[in-house]
């Protein structure tokens, strides 16, 4: 089980690595930008490559959740992503939150672009908690967010912000980490 669990991560981030290395190949089936699909699937990767404490769940076979907060530029290509998977034997679950103040249980938050002006209250808002924050807003990780998805040569790159990722008592995957740019 353990070794099938490893295949279907190292499938994961191979996937990965070759969206990072091919750029936005894509084929635009759906209204969902290019752009956007990688996105998606960045998201359920890390899922996969970040650890949070035991106590970042409810309960031990709480769903994982992904939260979307803000304006959805996924659709349901987020939900088609991950629809079936499993990280450590915990079903993963989409949510969609309009205001920060909605968020009771999430373990990856995407923060949409419609969210650039409250982004300093949103990031203080969950300061503290075991919630991974994702954007793609130009110094998203200089404002205290955890991980900032960028488009470089129609490639979609990621910087992480370490400081913000230790403070909420998470861990990212050396994997993950190898091809990222970080930040102190």
């Amino acid at each position: 089980m353990a070794l099938l669990k490893a295949a279907k991560r190292a499938r994961w981030l191979i996937i990965s690595i070759l969206l990072l290395s091919n750029g936005l190949q894509l084929s635009a089936q759906t209204s969902i930008s290019p752009e956007y699909q990688v996105k998606a699937v960045f998201l359920f990767n890390f899922a996969q490559f970040v650890d949070w404490p035991a106590k970042a769940f409810p309960e031990p076979q709480a769903p994982m959740i992904i939260g979307v907060l803000g304006n959805d530029p996924f659709g349901a290509y987020l939900d088609e992503t991950v629809r079936g998977e499993k990280v450590n034997d915990r079903p993963l679950l989409v949510q969609r939150y309009r205001r920060v103040g909605e968020i009771k249980n999430c373990h990856v938050l995407f923060i949409s672009q419609s969210e650039t002006d409250r982004l300093e209250q949103i990031l203080a808002s969950v300061k503290g908690r075991n919630i991974l924050t994702v954007g793609d807003m130009d110094d998203f990780t200089a404002h205290g967010g955890m991980i900032r998805l960028f488009n470089e040569k129609n490639k979609i790159r990621m910087s992480i912000n370490l400081e913000a990722v230790r403070a909420a008592n998470l861990t990212i995957s050396a994997k993950l980490l190898r091809v990222a740019e970080l930040k102190p």
